[in-house]
């Protein structure tokens, strides 16, 4: 399955650093932006490689409506 991210970035002390914006937590940097985003992409599977390893078989799911 191929899913679509935002990819937010900037430069800072020469490196690439960015951050998905629809997964709050997910950050790297590169010396490249195309090394960026190959970093990024790692840490969004080992991300999704520890929720699958804490996953819990108690926990509820509702949904919240918020104004905004």
């Amino acid at each position: 399955m191929v899913r679509h991210f935002t990819l937010e970035y900037w430069i800072d002390d020469g490196w690439y650093v960015g951050k998905l914006r629809e997964v709050p937590g997910v950050f790297s940097q590169g010396e490249t932006l195309e090394e960026l985003e190959d970093n990024i992409k790692d840490a969004y599977h080992i991300m999704l490689e520890e929720e699958e390893q804490t996953e819990r078989s108690d926990v509820r799911v509702k949904e919240l409506e918020l104004e905004v």
